[in-house]
């Protein structure tokens, strides 16, 4: 009789927990289950291979530095021939919880993302074709894609498919908060504590919620205050064409955001507090103290988690029939 009690109290106590999980606005990020290890192999190999670029030097993790939280820790990108980016890179960790890519959305996943920057002759200023060429010349890579996709299968779509199949993996769980959801009470501080109910009092977690904290849903920045910025982006409407999608844009993710600054699409705010501070006015018409801000940044700064922990890929060497790269030519 002991023992069964002990297990009912152990169920009860489970699914107590369940429920109370539950009805937080936030889930929990849990650890990445591989299915398809050869095909991520290959997509890790791509995002670091800087010949899918016309100039040989630029990979995906330029913009999305795996080293630096997923993004370049500029204010926009350096793009082909040292352009200037038109917008802030987001980060690339727990992208596949987001609804869709890029601020605008314009990429319904992963991807499709994927394909944007290798032809975008603002940022890697290559082209489809060559980019295939440049693959389909290296036997290795031949042979990599022959055994996960098939003969003859260097094409677009598959690399594109392989790089969001190791992109899917970018995930940081255990993170401080998660350990707190999870039930370790002692896992985040006080401030940290009252920093999340601030979060749900003010308002932050009507934008910003699930797993990723944010990336469910498109929201105008500058909802009741404006947002003054020079960046020329416009969010949504460039999209939809739809006036009322002026200035809206995806609600990012807050994962790891003590690592992805500088914030907001233009990029031109440093530091957590003043980003704070900026959301409370333009979003909800309210103002935070001091200790507010101070306990809502510990907040956030506990939704940093484990980084993905990446062996660098090496390679295939060029050979007479890549395409040679053009780093500095107009």
């Amino acid at each position: 009789m002991t023992q069964l009690r002990v297990i009912t109290l152990a169920i009860s106590a489970c699914l107590t927990s369940s429920f109370a999980l539950a009805k937080e606005p936030i889930q929990v990020i849990e650890p990445v289950k591989i299915t398809e290890p050869e095909k991520v192999e290959l997509g890790k190999m791509l995002f670091f291979e800087p010949r899918l670029s016309k100039s040989g030097f630029i990979s995906c993790n330029s913009c999305h530095n795996l080293s630096l939280g997923g993004v370049d820790a500029l204010t926009t990108s350096i793009g082909h021939e040292w352009q200037e980016g038109p917008i802030n890179s987001p980060t690339v960790l727990n992208a596949d919880y987001q609804l869709a890519q890029f601020w605008d959305g314009r990429a319904k996943d992963l991807k499709e993302q994927a394909a944007g920057p290798i032809a975008n002759p603002k940022e890697m200023g290559f082209t489809h074709e060559l980019a295939v060429a440049t693959v389909a010349s290296m036997p290795a890579y031949q042979a990599r894609f022959e055994a996960i996709y098939g003969k003859d299968s260097v094409n677009i779509d598959n690399i594109t498919d392989a790089i969001a199949e190791f992109e899917k993996t970018l995930v940081t769980p255990n993170s401080p908060f998660d350990l707190y959801l999870k039930g370790d009470k002692d896992a985040i501080s006080a401030s940290a504590k009252s920093g999340y109910q601030l979060f749900k009092d003010k308002g932050c977690a009507t934008c910003h919620n699930g797993p990723a904290v944010g990336g469910t849903m498109y929201m105008k920045m500058g909802l009741i205050n404006p947002f003054h910025t020079d960046n020329p982006a416009e969010g949504r409407i460039a999209v939809t064409g739809n006036e009322a999608d002026r200035n809206v844009f995806k609600v990012p993710t807050l994962r790891n955001i003590e690592l992805t600054y500088p914030y907001f699409h233009d990029g031109q705010t440093w530091t957590l507090e003043e980003a704070v501070n900026t959301m409370a006015d333009i979003q909800l018409a309210k103002s935070l103290t001091e200790e507010q801000t101070a306990d809502m940044v510990e907040f956030l700064k506990s939704l940093t988690g484990e980084q993905p922990q990446i062996t660098l890929p090496i390679l295939p060497p060029s050979n007479a029939n890549t395409p040679r790269p053009v780093p500095f030519a107009k």
